[in-house]
């Protein structure tokens, strides 16, 4: 992707996940904002939109019958958007096999005694694989193992969205089973991570 394309596909995932409403876009529940809208806001052409929505490597946009969103990846202030609305959008994740959340060292005594919010968003971001691109930042220290079904328990239902990111609203700590140490610093401190979780 050029280096403009880049910027503009920034621009347009910054619109349709945080800043719809406040610039004037008719956001519906679960993202939706008419595509003319979008072309009219950002002085972009039908092709060019088109193709950000094709040649995104996380596929973080959708555009269907005229309407585009942000698949995943919504702020809280962006107050058009509600959690149920996403999540009756998004599929219920099948099966019970592990799912992930990558983070850093520094915030693993807080997700032991809190677990992990979504801070600023609706939900928490996690990945189907170790390996994905999907679900997780590019650089991370550690990925911690998540169980599905103790989550369930828990009473949080776990999804998918279109682009294969896996979504949550809580994570609590007993849901965490696992911690996989993906910097140096953390591989170094790996017995004294697994003992904050009880692993």
């Amino acid at each position: 992707m050029d280096r403009k394309l880049v910027k503009q596909s920034k621009k347009l995932s910054w619109l349709l996940r945080h800043a719809g409403p406040s610039e004037g876009l008719e956001m519906d529940p679960a993202g939706w904002v008419p595509v003319a809208q979008v072309l009219s806001r950002l002085s972009m052409s039908p092709s060019r939109l088109q193709e950000i929505v094709r040649t995104n490597n996380k596929r973080r946009l959708q555009m269907i019958d005229g309407k585009i969103r942000a698949c995943q990846g919504h702020s809280t202030d962006c107050r058009a958007v509600t959690v149920d609305a996403l999540e009756a959008s998004w599929r219920r994740l099948p099966g019970d096999g592990p799912i992930y959340h990558g983070t850093r060292v520094d915030v693993l005594e807080a997700i032991a005694r809190e677990g992990i919010r979504p801070i600023a968003r609706t939900h928490v971001h996690c990945a189907p694989a170790l390996k994905s691109v999907v679900g997780k930042r590019a650089q991370v220290a550690v990925m911690l193992e998540l169980s599905v079904p103790r989550l369930r328990e828990a009473g949080f239902e776990v999804y998918e969205a279109p682009n294969g990111v896996i979504l949550v609203r809580h994570v609590p700590p007993g849901c965490v089973v696992g911690v996989q140490a993906i910097s140096k610093r953390a591989r170094a401190l790996k017995p004294e991570l697994d003992a904050l979780f009880g692993l």
